[in-house]
């Protein structure tokens, strides 16, 4: 027998080095890291069973309640945002919480069908050239509001994209008046007039807060109706005793607000009082707007809060809805500062409406590889406005042209073979039974646009749970609309900022 043959030290060395050396794991994560995402399912599921607990409601209600120094170290206004699912039961106008998380979400997803529908319906009679539907001139007072109130109910499209169902999904508390009175308000880059509910009320929903009574108000000044700002409404009328404007905003599902255009001071944190600012002071007022005192308009119009302020910048950062944490909405100098990971898309603005952000979004990669998507589905024509893409704080899925949905839902299912599928939930028609697993890998999906800027979404961004036993959903949706829009599910966790004078909108990675 031939005695064994021993190899050299050096060679054992390597032959140990190699046996434990992680090369597969490594291969993995490299591929991991270009073409997947980790969706950390526990911690997901966690937050979500979380979101229904009365501690969640409590944090949240104590981070609303607490001041703290909100004033931007380098100038500007800001603003803190809170989810409205995180609102105390006090505040949400007497509804009663979701026992589960299902119908928690199946609510956010009728909401947001209505506000999906009504801004796509806007944008619609905008590229139709549609802008104002009705110029009210009744020969008293009385008929003022009758007028008012019988052309709310016949509008068939919105005269102002709003929030259609009460599908605001992000609050702040507003200070109005002189002395302030905080209130909680909507934000909403889809509407260009902020209004509040006004004593003496005729009509008014439930909020949360007492009613604003603009007697009590120093500050509060009546908008002449000969005034450039009553001509700027879509839809005005006159005091014929007085010559104050008036003013009405109707909502593509019936909702309306109608009352007196005034100004008042406006108090946002800590920051110093802004006067002078055009609001709506509403009398007759009908919708499901969970709560809120009324709306602070932040879309591209004349009339809009960031337009009012001369406020060419603004940036806002979108916490997870299923946190009690709060992000914040800035304006001005620190709206500004770009961090090194930011990705730059061009600003478009539609010929017909400057109330919408549209974005040049140029296509979609899923799992590292472009998907084979006609330029013409995100395309807007350049005369009309119609098509585009819109960047949407108040729309939660992310719509897009059917062909494209398909083209970026079938690549998902081909990267996704390893996962078990479940039935549909609501608009989503591509689940997932991921209730045995802690963490998943998933393709990754990124919005390229034009001048070559490629945002990354992170999973949790775009594989949600809809409820609390471990079903997940691709968060996209189809569209028969000519507008796409990109949605605040996507937008979770990334600062968004708006540079009107550069046309520029920047998407900035974990800076909330």
């Amino acid at each position: 027998m031939q005695p064994p043959t021993l190899l050299p030290l050096a060679a054992v060395v390597a032959v140990l080095l190699l046996a434990v050396a992680p090369t597969p794991a490594v291969s993995r994560h490299r591929h991991s890291s270009a073409d997947t995402e980790t969706l950390d399912v526990a911690a997901s599921l966690s937050r979500a069973r979380a979101a229904l607990s009365t501690e969640a409601v409590s944090l949240h209600q104590s981070a609303a309640e607490a001041k703290g120094d909100s004033r931007p170290s380098g100038g500007g206004l800001t603003l803190r945002l809170h989810s409205r699912d995180f609102l105390p039961e006090a505040q949400q106008g007497g509804r009663q919480r979701h026992e589960t998380y299902r119908s928690l979400v199946l609510s956010r997803l009728r909401r947001d069908s209505a506000r999906a529908a009504a801004l796509a319906a806007r944008a619609t009679l905008a590229a139709d050239g549609v802008t104002r539907l009705h110029d009210l001139r009744p020969a008293n007072e009385s008929a003022v509001f009758a007028a008012s109130l019988a052309a709310a109910a016949a509008i068939q499209g919105p005269v102002v994209s709003g929030v259609g169902q009460g599908s605001g999904e992000y609050f702040s508390r507003v200070g109005i008046g002189s002395p302030a009175r905080e209130l909680y308000m909507v934000l909403d880059t889809g509407s260009d007039v902020t209004w509040v509910q006004c004593q003496p009320c005729a009509d008014c929903y439930q909020q949360s807060d007492p009613v604003f009574d603009p007697s009590l108000s120093a500050s509060y000044a009546a908008v002449s109706c000969d005034s450039a700002r009553c001509r700027d409404l879509d839809t005005a009328a006159c005091r014929n005793a007085t010559g104050a404007c008036l003013y009405e905003v109707a909502y593509g599902d019936g909702s309306y607000t109608v009352g007196d255009f005034a100004t008042e001071t406006l108090t946002l944190g800590d920051s110093t009082p802004v006067t002078n600012v055009a609001i709506g002071c509403g009398h007759d007022n009908e919708g499901l707007f969970v709560g809120a005192a009324g709306l602070l308009a932040l879309g591209g119009g004349p009339l809009s809060f960031p337009s009012q302020i001369s406020a060419s910048t603004f940036s806002y950062c979108l916490v997870d809805r299923d946190s009690p944490a709060a992000s914040t909405l800035q304006f001005g100098a620190d709206a500004e500062a770009a961090a090194a990971d930011t990705v730059t898309a061009p600003l478009l603005r539609s010929p017909r409406t400057g109330t919408f952000y549209y974005v040049a979004l140029s296509g979609i990669s899923v799992g590292g590889q472009p998907l084979s998507i006609p330029a013409s589905a995100f395309a807007m024509d350049a005369t009309s406005g119609s098509g585009g893409v819109i960047v949407d704080s108040g729309t939660a899925v992310t719509r897009l042209q059917a062909s494209a949905y398909a083209a970026l839902r079938d690549a998902f299912v081909r990267g996704t073979q390893s996962l078990p599928r479940t039935s549909g939930v609501s608009l989503f028609d591509t689940c997932y039974d991921l209730s045995d697993r802690t963490s998943v890998e998933v393709p990754a999906v990124s919005l390229r646009f034009e001048g070559g800027g490629a945002l990354r979404l992170p999973a949790k961004n775009y594989l949600i749970p809809v409820d609390g036993a471990g079903t997940y959903c691709l968060a996209f949706a189809p569209t028969n609309a000519a507008v796409s829009i990109i949605g605040n599910v996507q937008q979770q966790g990334i600062r968004v900022s708006f540079d009107t004078a550069k046309g520029a909108v920047g998407f900035t990675p974990n800076k909330c």
